[in-house]
């Protein structure tokens, strides 16, 4: 509880706090008495809760360091000297006003206390007209490091001498400030259906993302994401710079009306410019194999399947840019920056390799024979695309150019006009058909690039050979969200070219 001090007895009166005229023995308000009032007692001198504690007494040249002696209990704090602050240079070298001290000027204290080690002047051009003031340490303190423990084999609470560094533990580590999960006793494994730590394998995850045991952040569930589905497989990762993972994929198999399978990958680039890219991309994927998976067994031409399955995705990802219920008049400027992706997808039905795509994501095709050449089966919708179509450049000075990525075709409320493409493949002998966005094919562009980059035996580990595509991107350099769907085609050879029909 606060506590307030008196008034003299000439400012208020005590009984009513009216201020009494100057003389006066009794207060005009109230009659109290105001030569009764007791004088202030003496107060205890302020002390300035910003003046350091005394230096403490220099080591003894010994390395053994004598306890400093306790001071008398009410004895006074002596009073700091008051510091003298340098004077600063006018400007620098840059004509720019030079800060008006440095970090050099003065040394500081750690939080024990010791003064920190000096650091080298910086180099300017003029120096403080006035030296810099240095406290009065007799002895140079060891350099200061985070990973300072206690001298081996020395008494406990022993610090370690000067310029003496520990070495680390039996383990190789240093001390932890929580427990080590390597060590700490092993928590009951978590039940069925219950989210486990990816870090220590064991403990359970709290509703805000942090493991019990480990306190171990945990990924969001689209940084990295898997699936394997019989003879398909993809793999999404966030990558290295972006802060989420704005791509998305679905993976299927259904069968057709004759009874033979239809197997079917959609992978989604959302439009980091747009807002919302990874609700379009995901809207995407879903509305695009929806589409597939109810047209394909009522016996739709696989390529028509993918042509309206492109349309369905266009239409799920307008749906975002719409107004809200219950919201005011129409806002004329919605449609800019909406909700944008791009899609691209192959569905291996009939004997039929069928591919589509809106915007610059890719599939390839690579032989299981790698002495056959490989080939790309999609044309970007991209600035580079276009001018090399238009031969006004070749494709290596159109890459090279910063405009190169910029798309001319994606899905979205804001696009010119929806042109989905679809094209037919009747290969002739097997291999790897493989559906990417541009965070991989960045790092392999070419057919060749890509073929060296898949692993030999992925047709027939799909999920393995995902990972390591994903993986090559990551070394490159993980600039974008990375998204591979791999599809094993197998035939048997039959001699006869592969037939095309583009749209």
């Amino acid at each position: 509880m606060s506590e307030s001090h008196q008034q003299p007895a000439l400012a208020r009166c005590p009984g009513c706090e009216e201020p009494p005229a100057s003389g006066d023995l009794y207060c005009g308000a109230c009659g109290y008495d105001l030569s009764a009032v007791p004088a202030r007692p003496d107060d205890r001198p302020t002390l300035a809760i910003t003046v350091p504690p005394a230096a403490p007494p220099a080591p003894a040249p010994s390395s053994a360091v004598p306890p400093t002696a306790p001071h008398a209990p009410d004895a006074p704090t002596p009073p700091a000297p008051a510091v003298q602050w340098p004077a600063a240079s006018e400007t620098d070298s840059s004509d720019v006003p030079v800060p008006v001290h440095r970090a050099t000027d003065l040394p500081g204290t750690d939080s024990g206390g010791k003064p920190l080690p000096a650091s080298p002047a910086a180099h300017h051009d003029q120096q403080p007209t006035t030296p810099p003031v240095h406290l009065d340490v007799q002895a140079a303190s060891p350099p200061v490091r985070h990973d300072d423990r206690a001298v081996v084999g020395g008494p406990a609470g022993a610090e370690p001498a000067a310029g003496t560094i520990e070495p680390p533990d039996s383990s190789g580590d240093f001390a932890l400030a929580a427990p080590d999960p390597r060590t700490a006793e092993p928590t009951p494994t978590p039940a069925a259906g219950t989210k486990v730590c990816v870090a220590c394998r064991s403990g359970r995850v709290d509703p805000d993302g942090y493991c019990e045991n480990c306190g171990h952040a945990q990924p969001r569930e689209r940084d990295h994401m898997e699936q394997e589905l019989g003879s398909v497989a993809a793999v999404s990762d966030r990558g290295l710079r972006h802060h989420r993972n704005e791509d998305s994929f679905a993976v299927s198999s259904t069968a057709l009306p004759d009874g033979s399978p239809a197997v079917v990958a959609i992978v989604c680039d959302g439009v980091s410019s747009a807002s919302r890219p990874d609700e379009a991309s995901a809207a995407a994927a879903s509305a695009a194999n929806e589409a597939l998976l109810e047209s394909l067994p009522l016996g739709t031409h696989p390529q028509q399947a993918m042509h309206e399955a492109i349309v369905a995705a266009s239409e799920a990802v307008n749906a975002l840019a719409q107004d809200p219920p219950g919201s005011a008049e129409h806002d004329a400027q919605r449609h800019q920056n909406a909700p944008a992706c791009t899609l691209v997808g192959a569905i291996m039905a009939g004997g039929l390799l069928v591919v589509g795509w809106v915007g610059d994501s890719r599939v390839y095709w690579v032989p299981d024979d790698r002495t056959g050449p490989p080939a790309r089966l999609t044309e970007d919708d991209s600035w580079a695309a276009q001018m090399v179509a238009a031969g006004l450049m070749n494709e290596a000075e159109a890459y090279a150019d910063e405009r190169a990525h910029a798309i001319t075709g994606w899905l979205g409320a804001d696009s010119y006009e929806l042109e989905p493409h679809t094209a037919s493949f009747k290969p002739d002998r097997p291999g790897l058909v493989v559906v990417c966005t541009d965070g991989l094919w960045n790092y392999a562009e070419s057919a060749e690039e890509m073929a060296a980059a898949v692993p030999p035996e992925a047709h027939r580990r799909p999920l393995h050979g995902a990972q390591v595509l994903v993986g090559h991107a990551l070394d490159g350099g993980g600039h974008d969200n990375v998204t591979v769907a791999l599809l094993p085609f197998a035939v048997e050879p039959q001699g006869a070219g592969s037939a095309c029909t583009t749209v």
